[in-house]
C-alpha cells in the first residue's frame, strides 16, 4: 500500500512539472519547495544569463553557481555575459580554477559560453583567458546567433579612452541588429550608496545609446541587483551580485529603482524573441524576485 501511494505521488508530481513547462514556466525542485520561472521558454528564442562581481571563491558564489545550473536544466541558455570584477584578489592559475572553472564547471561542460567584460578589480591580461572568450581584446562585439537579430557590445569602462568611444559609435552605427545590447562594469544609473551612477561615463555613452536605439544596458560594480525605471526609454540593469554583496546599499530615495535586491546574491536570465525581451532575476536561494518584459525601442 505504501509503495503504491509513493508511485501515485511521483506520477502526480511529474504531471505538474510537465504542465508547468507546457504553460511557459518551469518548476525547479528544491528542498524548500518549487520555484517558477515566468519566461516563455520558446524553442527558437535567444536565451542568456547575466552575472557580475562574482569571482570570490566563496561558498555563496558556489551556491549561486549551482542555482544557475538548476535553471539551465529547464531553461537552456546558451551564453552568460559577465559585467566585470570576474576575479577578486590574486589571479594565479589556481585562482582562475577556484573562482571560475570549478563553480561553473557544470555549465561549461554543458557547452555554455561566457563572454567577459573587465571591471576595476580585473587585470587586463584576463582578455587572453580562453574561457572568457575575449579573443585578446579589451572591448569587442559579437552576434551569438545568425537566427536572432541581436548583437552584444562588451566595453571596458574603467579606462574609456577616446579610441574606444569612437569604436563604440562606429559599431553601433554600422550594426543592423534590432537588439543592440551594451554591457560593461560601471553603471550609468545606479542607486548604490557605495558607488552610484557614473555620471561622467553617462555623458559620453548615453547620447550614443539613444541615437542608435539601444533598449537595455547591463552593468555591475554596485554589489546588488537593480533594475532602473526607464531613463529616456532605456532600462539599465545593475547585476553586481554574483558573489559579492553589499547588504542595505540600495538608496531607496534615489527615485531610480523599479526593482532591487541587496539582501542575497543573484543573477539574471533573459529571453529575446522578436521585439520582446523577458527577464527573471533569481536569488541564491532560488527565488524569482523580479520579472517582466521590455519592448525594444525603434
Amino acid at each position: 500500500m505504501q509503495t503504491a501511494m509513493l508511485k501515485r505521488c511521483s506520477a502526480v508530481a511529474a504531471v505538474l512539472v510537465l504542465l508547468a513547462i507546457g504553460n511557459g514556466s518551469a518548476l525547479i525542485q528544491k528542498p524548500a519547495g518549487a520555484v517558477a520561472l515566468t519566461l516563455p521558454n520558446k524553442a527558437d528564442s535567444l536565451k542568456f544569463a547575466v552575472l557580475g562581481d562574482f569571482g570570490t571563491g566563496s561558498s555563496e558564489q558556489y551556491q549561486l553557481a549551482a542555482q544557475m545550473k538548476r535553471i539551465h536544466d529547464i531553461f537552456s541558455y546558451d551564453l552568460v555575459i559577465l559585467v566585470g570584477d570576474n576575479l577578486y584578489g590574486s589571479e594565479r592559475p589556481q585562482d582562475f580554477k577556484k573562482k571560475f572553472e570549478d563553480p561553473y564547471k557544470p555549465l561549461l561542460d554543458a557547452g555554455v559560453k561566457f563572454y567577459a567584460s573587465l571591471g576595476n578589480h580585473d587585470a587586463r591580461e584576463q582578455r587572453y583567458y580562453k574561457l572568457f572568450n575575449m579573443d585578446g581584446k579589451l572591448y569587442y562585439s559579437f552576434k551569438p546567433s545568425l537566427r536572432h537579430s541581436v548583437r552584444f557590445f562588451a566595453l571596458e569602462s574603467t579606462y574609456p579612452d577616446p579610441e574606444q568611444i569612437a569604436w563604440v559609435e562606429k559599431e553601433l552605427k554600422e550594426s543592423d541588429s534590432e537588439w543592440k545590447i551594451p554591457y560593461f562594469h560601471h553603471p550609468l544609473y545606479s542607486s548604490g550608496d557605495r558607488h552610484g551612477s557614473d555620471t561622467r561615463l553617462r555623458e559620453v555613452l548615453e547620447p550614443l545609446f539613444l541615437r542608435y536605439n539601444v533598449s537595455i544596458v547591463f552593468t555591475g560594480h554596485d554589489h546588488f541587483y537593480e533594475r532602473t525605471k526607464p531613463q529616456s526609454g532605456i532600462v539599465y540593469f545593475v547585476v553586481g551580485s554574483g558573489g559579492q554583496l553589499r547588504k542595505g546599499n540600495i538608496d531607496k530615495g534615489s527615485g531610480l529603482t523599479a526593482a532591487g535586491n541587496d539582501q542575497d546574491q543573484s543573477f539574471l536570465v533573459v529571453e529575446i524573441n522578436g521585439d520582446e525581451m523577458w527577464f527573471n532575476a533569481v536569488s541564491r536561494m532560488g527565488q524569482v524576485f523580479d520579472s517582466g518584459a521590455i519592448t525594444r525601442r525603434k
